[in-house]
């Protein structure tokens, strides 16, 4: 394992829990079916580009976490515009779209990513930045690259943690990003992302983590009922606010997952205990 390709001990069958209700096949099939229509429909409106509208941008992305069945819970002060890092923690492929509703952003994302079908051909037009994470020689590269977006004005999201975690527990921020934050001496923006069922559980049905497939996941998603998506726009981290990279990752860092959300704490849908946190 590099520094730069950490991974989580999640996987699908011990944390990816469907949770206690779970909507009909029918309903599920709607939803995935609104979830393909609104995807389509911004690959057909790839060639406008940047013409569109931020703020149209971000209430297309929350549209489509809606349309997959998940409401969505936002709080805290908008991001301020101009040359800014946003990091979250990693948890389901709904963390990207429901990031961008807060504020459309380039994305830092895996290479693999650019290869993917319409979903490659979107990141890359909304301007993505691939990373090639198996290849620790790149890495200053890749931190000069962000940084010089950074300068010229550019928000850019990321996930320090490198990996997906299922919710209930969650990795280090690693601190090479904070690095081209402070080169490029812009603010960071830290948010929380949580997902929980109606009955105040963990929603680890959104968790997209192992060697769990795409469509696996989008299929439990949309089986799941009452899942709520919360984003938590932290406080800002003005550029100065810290010296190095590793105090400003620090700072960025989540709070510890709830008491309630400790995999000890938490048993399968099958009766088996999740104890890996």
């Amino acid at each position: 394992m590099s520094a730069w390709l950490p991974t989580a001990p999640c996987t699908p069958d011990a944390c990816a829990e469907p949770g206690p209700a779970a909507a009909a096949v029918p309903r599920a099939v709607l939803r995935l079916t609104a979830v393909a229509a609104l995807v389509l429909a911004g690959a057909v409106l790839l060639p406008l580009g940047r013409r569109i509208p931020p703020e149209w941008v971000a209430r297309w992305c929350r549209t489509i976490v809606r349309a997959a069945g998940v409401r969505v819970r936002i709080t805290g002060a908008a991001p301020p515009d101009g040359g800014l890092l946003l990091v979250a923690n990693h948890v389901s492929w709904l963390d990207v779209p429901l990031l961008t509703a807060v504020r459309p952003a380039r994305m830092l994302a895996k290479s693999e990513v650019g290869r993917w079908p319409v979903a490659g051909a979107l990141a890359a037009r909304g301007g993505a930045l691939f990373i090639e994470r198996d290849r620790l020689r790149a890495l200053p590269r890749t931190v000069a690259g962000i940084a010089g977006a950074l300068r010229a004005g550019a928000a850019v999201t990321a996930f320090p943690e490198g990996s997906t975690w299922c919710g209930r527990a969650h990795g280090r921020f690693r601190r090479a990003v904070f690095q081209a934050a402070l080169d490029a001496g812009v603010p960071v923006q830290p948010v929380s992302l949580r997902y929980r069922r109606q009955d105040g559980g963990p929603g680890t049905a959104a968790a997209f983590v192992g060697e769990d497939t795409l469509p696996a996941s989008l299929w439990r998603v949309a089986r799941c009922r009452g899942l709520v998506a919360e984003v938590e726009v932290r406080p800002l981290i003005p550029p100065g606010a810290h010296p190095d990279r590793r105090s400003l990752a620090r700072a960025a860092q989540p709070a510890a997952p709830e008491p309630a959300w400790t995999h000890a704490a938490l048993v399968t849908a099958a009766g088996r205990t999740a104890v890996h946190a």
